[in-house]
């Protein structure tokens, strides 16, 4: 069997990876001409980590991540309203990782050539359409370049997938929830232990920080923080692309950053050390009733992009990425039976989380506070009791298959 792959993001170098332990002969085809350590922080959480390290990747992403220790939900004005051990703190077996999304990327880039060999992914190749018949399937790129031909095509080409815009045509571009972000990463002085996530306020105005890799001096960590503020209506058209290296202006930052209150952290100052910052809408696209269509089928953002709730993005391509490669093996003989096996196992699951997160997914807790007690709180018994906190993250724990794996329940 031969597989083709579009999109050389986590997505697509995670099933590479799987599909070549797996047996299975598979080449990744990349629009861009060059593969750069792009973004800024993404969580892993153990579910995914313990599919990361079954590819035995656990050391190297070691060196380039922090293993989260500790998260705390506050009020935007600082008040404590949650806070719940991480990774293997919280009885995993495997950690949760805080990272560069590039660093992610790279570990994941630098395996799949030592593996599957130093052509194996292919750059400067934008998908331009397909072609399937019984025997296989055909892509077409732009450009004249050389048509490859596969058994299956597997489209991780994100958000703005090419494939799910030909196998769907009128479904418009993704939606927004009038949420605007503006996120960037620095070395900046450790807090909590090094290993701590903060986020504060709720959906209409959010504060995110947390560390990603050690810093260059003693004593700092690579910081990465996140402001999230509504400045329009769910539903509106996207002010721009959707584009993670979109640079932000610093005066936008300026009229924001006051809007919070942190005791662990000078948040101010750290956005404003930041040498680069970047900004873009929080965007999503509603659930399709099928991702596969033959010997082509969709994964990763191409399939259910969703809001940065939760820390589920990445982990649910690196989900799909396994479930594709185990039916793959289990149907040799027939890739389209085995396809609709994967979207049978996946996509109900990640429809959940996709609607699950347009409600503010597990961080739903904080909105809740905010709403109930919009200026503060003296005592967090007074607006909300620990049994409906509890309720809102373990819920959302059990659908997206983190509170799986854990050694002491």
């Amino acid at each position: 069997m031969k597989v083709l792959v579009a999109g050389a993001g986590i997505g697509g170098l995670t099933t590479a990876l799987r599909l070549h332990q797996d047996g299975i002969d598979c080449a990744v085809y990349e629009q861009g001409r060059g593969i750069g350590e792009l973004g800024v922080g993404i969580n892993a959480l153990p579910h995914a980590v313990k599919e990361l390290a079954a590819l035995g990747l656990l050391e190297r992403l070691d060196d380039v991540a922090i293993r989260t220790a500790e998260l705390t939900y506050l009020h935007r004005l600082g008040q404590e309203i949650l806070r719940r051990p991480c990774g293997v703190d919280a009885g995993f077996a495997l950690p949760q990782l805080s990272l560069h999304r590039g660093r992610l990327q790279g570990v994941l880039l630098r395996a799949v050539r030592e593996r599957l060999g130093p052509d194996a992914v292919r750059t400067g190749h934008r998908l331009a359409g397909f072609d399937q018949d019984a025997s296989g399937v055909r892509a077409r790129f732009a450009g004249g370049l050389d048509d490859a031909h596969g058994d299956v095509l597997v489209a991780a080409d994100g958000i703005h997938s090419t494939v799910r815009a030909l196998l769907f045509p009128d479904e418009g571009p993704p939606r927004w929830n009038g949420v605007m972000m503006w996120r960037g990463a620095t070395d900046w002085p450790s807090f909590g232990g090094g290993r701590a996530m903060l986020i504060a306020g709720g959906t209409a105005a959010k504060l995110v920080v947390y560390p990603i890799g050690e810093g260059r001096t003693p004593g700092t960590t690579l910081t990465n923080w996140a402001i999230c503020i509504r400045t329009g209506r769910p539903g509106d058209p996207p002010p721009e692309r959707q584009d993670w290296s979109r640079p932000a202006d610093p005066a936008d930052l300026d009229e924001h950053i006051g809007r919070f209150r942190l005791g662990q952290v000078d948040h101010a100052a750290l956005v404003r050390a930041t040498p680069e910052a970047f900004v873009f809408p929080m965007c999503d696209r509603d659930p399709l009733p099928r991702w596969t269509h033959g010997r082509v089928t969709l994964l990763g953002d191409a399939a259910h992009p969703m809001y940065p709730m939760g820390s589920n993005g990445a982990g649910q391509a690196v989900l799909d990425a396994a479930a594709l490669s185990a039916c793959l093996v289990r149907r040799p003989a027939d890739p389209a039976a085995a396809l609709a096996a994967y979207e049978d196992e996946r996509l109900a699951a990640t429809t959940e989380i996709v609607l699950r997160n347009r409600v503010g997914g597990p961080e739903s807790v904080i909105d809740e506070v905010e709403r109930r007690a919009p200026d503060g709180f003296a005592r967090l018994d007074d607006v909300i009791g620990a049994a409906e906190l509890d309720a809102v993250v373990n819920g959302y724990a059990r659908v997206t298959g983190a509170s799986t794996d854990q050694v002491n329940r």
